[in-house]
């Protein structure tokens, strides 16, 4: 019998961990997977000081973010001095040993990993998680609204392929690659000829329910939770709630979870809809089982934790036809793919309508929901590192298979 593979040793540097995001959920449940294994692994971040600790196999090393940032959003920061760090993770990164090093992104923390990677000689592996080109070509495109909409569209334009092309200069360190969703897959593997694998994202199905459900009123909610910043598209959900009451459909309410630049906007301009900010734990997954659906509006998302988020809490979601979220959704099965506003609010006003369909379609995004396991996503993310591990480097924790894990993209 061939002896079980060995667990590598991780040095994962990551964009976010204690934030409210889809990078930080991800990160958070990357750390807890492998110290759940015992897998030596060692996690770098930013936090609210500079502190390190270990447990076991796993360790930690927070880094307090200086004076010196670059804000982009509530939970988004770029630290224009963490390169101070430099010395001290090196000499922790040196006793760890690290056979990967794994970024998630051009950030701060990243580029630390990065730097100390290619100066120590340990192989890089990184995910891709954020659109950023699309990001910063959504937020030039506001801040010139003044201008005509062909030039600012033509900037805007410029922008994102200038950024796209600078962001990929930083994926190219990596040896290997890994993003959420198909196209990304390709789109990497097509500009960098690097292997690019999928790695998705799981889901806490016994937290999100739609046994959480606590309304009996008749109003039909229509929810949303994530960002409130321009590349989430939310300006698009006023709209759609004046098209919707001038459709005579007057019971309809807004439930808009989150916090960001956007918030105060939506606020102003929308008139049924309760925006309690940030919500955490139970209350989150309250908040999402009372939604009859869930509109999410971005053009730049790559995966959609929140779109799988609502589907397990038994609410059909609506989404676009750009991005990652289409992937989740099967239009007519368990929620919609649209691409305007008039065909958003067909799908609203049907699943107000007929509470037969309503019910078939809660039913069938729960199931989806149901297949999504984080144990699976990184199981597989643990698989593919072996292709970066020369013979007789690894650590001499086992690296256990889960049964019928399969480690095609």
């Amino acid at each position: 019998m061939m002896p079980a593979p060995r667990a590598p040793r991780i040095a994962f540097f990551t964009d976010s961990f204690h934030e409210v995001n889809g990078v930080a959920l991800t990160s958070r449940e990357f750390a807890g997977f492998a110290q759940r294994r015992g897998y030596p692994f060692f996690s770098v971040h930013a936090g609210p000081e500079t502190r390190h600790w270990r447990e076991g196999t796993f360790e930690t090393f927070e880094l307090k973010n200086s004076r010196a940032i670059l804000g982009l959003e509530h939970d988004l920061a770029f630290d224009l001095l963490f390169l101070r760090h430099y010395e001290a993770v090196r000499k922790r990164l040196a006793e760890f040993r690290p056979d990967v090093v794994h970024v998630t992104g051009p950030s701060h923390a990243g580029l630390l990993g990065a730097i100390l990677a290619h100066r120590m000689r340990i192989p890089v592996a990184a995910s891709w998680h954020t659109n950023l080109h699309e990001f910063a070509a959504r937020r030039l495109d506001r801040k010139l609204g003044w201008l005509p909409t062909e030039p600012r569209r033509h900037i805007a334009k410029g922008t994102e392929t200038a950024t796209l092309d600078i962001t990929l200069q930083f994926y190219r360190l990596a040896k290997l690659l890994f993003a959420p969703n198909p196209e990304l897959v390709d789109m990497l593997q097509t500009r960098l000829r690097r292997p690019t694998y999928l790695m998705q994202r799981g889901i806490d199905t016994s937290l999100f329910s739609p046994a959480r459900r606590t309304r009996d009123n008749e109003n039909f909610t229509i929810g949303f939770v994530g960002r409130l910043s321009p590349e989430k598209n939310v300006r698009l959900l006023s709209e759609l709630e004046r098209a919707i009451h001038a459709a005579g459909a007057e019971n309809c309410r807004f439930l808009i979870v989150g916090d960001g630049s956007e918030r105060e906007w939506l606020i102003q301009h929308m008139k049924a809809a309760a925006i309690p900010g940030i919500l955490r734990g139970q209350a989150l997954a309250e908040a999402y089982a009372n939604m009859d659906v869930f509109v999410f509006p971005s053009l730049t998302d790559t995966f959609g934790n929140v779109v799988l988020e609502s589907m397990a809490s038994g609410v059909p979601a609506i989404v676009t036809s750009s991005g990652g979220p289409r992937y989740l959704v099967q239009s007519g099965v368990n929620g919609y793919i649209t691409d305007t506003v008039k065909e958003i609010v067909r799908a609203v006003l049907h699943l107000r309508i007929s509470r037969s369909l309503r019910a078939r379609m809660a039913k069938d995004a729960r199931e989806t929901a149901l297949a999504y396991s984080w144990d699976n996503v990184f199981g597989r993310v643990y698989q593919r590192y072996e292709e970066l591990q020369p013979a007789g480097k690894l650590s001499s924790v086992p690296l256990y298979r889960q049964p019928g894990l399969s480690v095609t993209p």
